[in-house]
């Protein structure tokens, strides 16, 4: 099996043995690692000055699709080796999302997230692409919006039901968590009016809302990493609790979350230090404080991870990706430095697989991490 490790695509696998390529979706396109014994090298590169933002892999037909920022879908039906535009019908082509699953007919769906915020599916590999237009029938579409220019929200992350084959989830940032009980053609707003940015100020509701993840045990228990932190449900949305690590400022930036399909109470999850608007304080090259948490109890409490990794990197780790089989697992986290730490005992110890690769980041937070300074008019605050 091969695993895709991307800012918007898959990030949990279940394998039955550990895999040994790795395709990464960099700033830079496509980069395929393969593994022998412990060693890493590069194998393939795809797509080359194209700014990846998601991978996801068919586990039926092994065919791949990788999404771009501001450049469309492609598909590789040989792991990455070549690649063929795959967009007809896909209107709005700054693709931040891509998602895929076996429907309960058998046949195989992705779905594409886009800015503006939309979504697209596809029930035919990405030869044809139908706007979904219900998305953007809710309340609050109006509303939704971005700190950075051009102010315009997207869809940064999609995710699916483990146990109702008709419930699809939608991350919109700014704006709104949205569900579908029908594959997509209608949808809701989950109540999110306790995300706060700050507990002490409950007017100030705050809708960044970055990844979600869904226990397989109990569909009703919701984990949303934000610009606030990491919040959690158990009620499906109605209610959340905000869950902080111990020396996390109010302005932490979570986002990559992922947990052991084998057992979900071990969660993963990487933090910048603070909020984007920040990496550029004073003007000086950008700093994101990033580290690397585990929880052995569903985020109640967490653990700061080092074992290898710097102390707080400069970079932000733009993509966090799991693989587990029946006796072990893999984590792979990939940063806007071009690097990939690989661990291979739950977290405990890392090491750097790959450098000086392209960016594996959102679109901007590579520049806001530049080491390069930016001048006034090139700096945006970027959420």
């Amino acid at each position: 099996m091969t695993v895709g490790v991307s800012h918007g695509g898959s990030n949990v696998y279940a394998s039955d043995a550990a895999s040994t390529r790795v395709l990464l979706g960099t700033k830079n396109g496509v980069v395929a690692l393969e593994r022998s014994g412990d060693q890493w090298r590069m194998a393939d590169e795809g797509l080359p000055g194209v700014h990846i933002s998601s991978i996801v892999i068919d586990p039926v037909t092994g065919a791949v699709l990788a999404g771009a920022f501001f450049g469309s879908i492609n598909l590789s039906m040989d792991e990455g080796k070549t690649w063929q535009p795959r967009d007809d019908g896909l209107t709005h082509h700054d693709v931040y999302s891509l998602a895929i699953k076996q429907l309960a007919d058998g046949r195989v769906r992705a779905y594409a997230g886009t800015e503006p915020a939309n979504l697209f599916q596809s029930d035919d590999l990405g030869r044809h692409w139908t706007l979904l237009p219900s998305v953007r029938y809710v309340a609050s579409v109006n509303d939704w919006n971005f700190p950075a220019p051009p102010h315009v929200a997207h869809t940064k992350f999609i995710c699916f039901s483990p146990t109702d084959p008709n419930v699809v989830y939608a991350c919109i940032e700014q704006g709104a968590l949205l569900r579908s009980d029908d594959l997509g053609e209608t949808w809701h707003e989950v109540n999110t009016l306790g995300f706060y940015k700050d507990p002490s100020r409950p007017s100030e509701i705050f809708y960044d809302i970055h990844k979600l993840l869904i226990d397989p045990r109990d569909p009703r228990k919701l984990f949303v990493t934000g610009g606030a932190g990491l919040y959690v449900s158990t009620d499906a949305g109605a209610t959340w609790e905000r869950r902080m690590v111990s020396d996390w400022a109010k302005d932490v930036y979570p986002d990559g979350l992922v947990f052991d399909p084998r057992d979900p109470d071990v969660m993963f999850m990487s933090a910048a230090e603070h909020n984007p608007a920040r990496w550029r304080d004073a003007g000086l090259p950008g700093y994101s404080g990033s580290r690397l948490y585990r929880s052995q109890d569903q985020g109640v409490r967490w653990e700061l991870l080092q074992g290898g990794l710097p102390d707080r990197m400069r970079e932000e780790v733009g993509g966090l990706a799991l693989e587990a089989w029946p006796d072990g697992l893999q984590l792979f986290a990939a940063t806007s430095a071009g690097e990939v730490w690989w661990s291979t005992d739950a977290g405990d110890t890392w090491s750097c697989i790959a450098r000086g690769l392209g960016a594996v980041s959102k679109k901007g937070h590579d520049v806001l991490l530049s080491s390069t300074p930016l001048t006034y008019k090139q700096y945006q605050p970027i959420g």
